[in-house]
């Protein structure tokens, strides 16, 4: 696997499948967990294309596995970064990190895609009844 990203919140590997491998730890890291699951499976569900897939998820070792939404982007236009977080919206969710380091490059249909939902909000959610990630 090559390591991505390795901070103090989360490290990141991309496996040879191709498959983003994420453990979160240090503060709230149970929390952040929660959230990001908790918001990909609602962007699912919702039809979303341009955010990354679920597909592992394990609550007592705080990991994902997540399809790969192509290459980080270097610079992208605050009208684009805009208009790309306004359709995040139309789907129910506010990323709340909303700048280019959290967007990535998807070359097989051109499209720009959004990562990184663990600071994310459900719009017009109840947080008193989040649901809790189920493996």
């Amino acid at each position: 696997m090559i390591e991505a990203k390795n901070t103090q919140r989360s490290i990141v590997r991309i496996g040879y499948d191709g498959r983003v491998h994420k453990l979160f730890r240090g503060p709230k890291a149970e929390e952040r967990f929660a959230t990001e699951v908790k918001v990909l499976r609602y962007l699912e569900q919702r039809g979303c294309t341009f955010v990354p897939k679920l597909l592992e998820c394990d609550p007592a070792a705080l990991t994902m596995v997540t399809s790969n939404c192509g290459s980080r982007v270097e610079r992208l236009s605050d009208e684009k970064l805009a208009e790309l977080f306004a359709e995040l919206e139309s789907f129910g969710v506010r990323h709340d990190d909303p700048f280019a380091r959290n967007v990535t490059y998807r070359a097989s249909d051109g499209r720009f895609c959004i990562i990184d939902f663990e600071f994310a909000t459900i719009l017009g959610s109840d947080p008193a009844n989040a649901d809790q990630p189920n493996p």
